[in-house]
């Protein structure tokens, strides 16, 4: 692959000491001890995800390998990757690991991870209430964390494997998302990365708990018919009661995708 062309970086953003190939390829990066970052590909239209379209991430960033590098690279900084039941659902396959997303570079996030201190792979965490969870998904198989409700903990503890653990974040029909992200800071996961679909990252956003955001822009047009296509934020309004907004951190470029970075706040 070749290099990202930097257009664009913030200079008051953390630097990590990168291995020299991530660094050759991406340039600059960093993230606070503690963040919540998530991660999207978008069509030029806006089209984050087409449901019930196998393999939807890969169509709309026009299979790019810059944009599963970011995967990768992400997945590299991250102690803990956060996901829905319902992408866990989407994915019966999925590792959610640094070196599926982007074997070439295998052996340079490995260098990250073991600078860092971090284990070989981030785990992973499950926000559900319940509902459309996948007990015998392989991943729990590895020791996950499933984040759900006290009414629904005793029933999802003993149909997970003996690795993963069930925490009860709250009473009620729903994951209240502060606590959940305050459970995993009391298990040490500073860096949270979420790999959630855009209805899971409208409550988070809602909620003020993502950090920053990184976004790929594809140049395909998805386009809208009939048949229903995701965009970025589902579930939520937030204008014209709220203003969320982002500033831009980092601009690169690969071919014609664009590789954006915002740290998000609440205006």
């Amino acid at each position: 692959m070749e290099p990202f062309t930097v257009l664009a970086e913030d200079d008051d953003s953390p630097r990590w000491n990168l291995p020299d190939e991530i660094e050759r390829l991406y340039g600059p990066l960093g993230l606070a001890d503690e963040c919540l970052v998530a991660n999207f590909v978008e069509s030029l239209d806006g089209v984050v995800a087409i449901p019930d379209l196998p393999r939807s991430h890969a169509v709309v960033s026009d299979d790019s390998e810059a944009d599963r590098f970011v995967l990768a690279l992400l997945r590299a900084c991250a102690d803990i990757v956060l996901v829905g039941a319902g992408t866990l659902a989407a994915s019966p396959t999925g590792t959610w690991r640094v070196d599926k997303a982007y074997p070439e570079a295998a052996d340079a996030f490995a260098e990250l991870r073991a600078a860092r201190g971090l284990p070989e792979q981030p785990r992973v965490a499950v926000v559900t209430s319940g509902t459309s969870f996948v007990p015998s998904h392989p991943v729990l198989e590895n020791g996950a964390v499933v984040l759900t409700t006290d009414a629904a903990a005793t029933g999802l503890a003993g149909s997970v494997p003996h690795a993963t653990e069930v925490v009860a974040v709250n009473d009620g029909a729903s994951v209240d998302l502060p606590a959940a992200v305050a459970a995993l800071r009391e298990r040490g996961y500073g860096v949270i990365v979420s790999e959630a679909g855009p209805t899971l990252f409208g409550q988070l956003v809602a909620a003020e708990l993502v950090d920053e955001l990184f976004l790929t822009v594809s140049p395909l047009l998805a386009g809208h018919a009939l048949a229903p296509r995701l965009n970025l934020v589902e579930g939520v309004e937030l204008l014209p009661e709220r203003r969320i907004a982002g500033r831009l951190r980092s601009v690169r470029a690969h071919d014609s995708h664009l590789f954006l970075r915002y740290a998000l706040s609440p205006m």
